[in-house]
């Protein structure tokens, strides 16, 4: 189903156009809070997700730990624990809803598309970074010390391979993924399955890639696991390197494939929740 009303614009009003930055930034914010809101939780679930599997499978004490001493298989459990939480938030009322970016830097590559308006991809990349952070002290509270301990250091991602090696890992992650959600967001059949070609690539990416970056692709994740564990060595990594990846992935796209458009910035668009993107999905569906 697609939806049609004032809040799928292809501009903002000429009035809020002409409105000062701070009224046009609360204008904005009055109108798309729940989006917003919507954001900050989906990125805090992920975060309690995280930590809880990293306490469950790498903390000695856990009897998880102990039944499965294959690093591989810890990791590739993880991996499909992780993936499934992400399929989960995106197709969830709330992720069909705010588009489920759950991460700065899809957000400022659809900024780059211009898919979404910048005052709303501010407040997206705010409500990211603040639910990444209150998930993981909410986590953080219902596991106790555990969390702390330094096999699972509130599962920050740290750059395990070396500086060089991690940037261009988490670069080409995220150049894949993004390029990935591009390309099956914009097909007129694959659409509907966008978050389960992410998710599955999230899976793969933690069973292989991890024990090179610690697999991130997402600057408000990594910073919310780093600012409880005082862990900032390498944190400018998961800062530039993933942005970078997915701009190129942009680029890529745009350059290269003069007939294909980016039609939305959801992952999941055949619903009927309201969306607030510069959106020509229903040229998609043909409608």
């Amino acid at each position: 189903m697609h939806v049609t009303g004032t809040d799928q614009m292809t501009s903002p009003p000429i009035s809020q156009r002409a409105a000062p930055p701070f009224r046009l930034a609360a204008a904005t914010f009055a109108r798309h809070w729940p989006e917003y809101a919507m954001e900050a939780a989906e990125l805090g679930i992920f975060m309690i997700s995280a930590c809880v599997l990293t306490v469950l499978l790498q903390h000695p004490a856990s009897p998880a730990r102990s039944h499965l001493p294959s690093p591989f298989v810890r990791r590739a459990l993880t991996g499909l624990a992780m993936a499934a939480t992400a399929i989960a938030l995106i197709f969830s009322p709330w992720g069909k809803q705010s588009g489920a970016h759950f991460n700065p830097a899809v957000t400022l590559t659809f900024l780059r598309l211009k898919k979404i308006q910048t005052w709303d991809a501010v407040f997206y990349v705010l409500a990211q970074f603040a639910g990444g952070i209150l998930g993981v002290l909410v986590a953080a509270a219902l596991l106790g010390k555990t969390i702390a301990h330094p096999s699972v250091l509130y599962a920050a991602t740290t750059p395990v391979a070396g500086t060089k090696t991690a940037f261009l890992a988490e670069a080409l992650i995220s150049f894949f993924l993004f390029l990935t959600v591009l390309l099956v967001s914009n097909h007129k059949h694959l659409s509907r399955y966008t978050g389960l070609f992410a998710g599955s690539l999230v899976a793969l990416y933690i069973t292989f890639e991890s024990p090179l970056s610690g697999m991130s692709m997402n600057p408000a994740r990594s910073f919310a696991s780093a600012f409880p564990a005082k862990l900032f060595d390498g944190l400018w990594i998961y800062f530039l390197a993933p942005p970078i990846g997915m701009l190129l992935a942009a680029e890529l796209y745009v350059r290269f494939g003069s007939a294909r458009t980016v039609y939305c910035a959801k992952y999941h668009h055949h619903n009927g929740k309201r969306c607030i993107f510069n959106c020509r999905f229903g040229e998609l569906q043909g409608e």
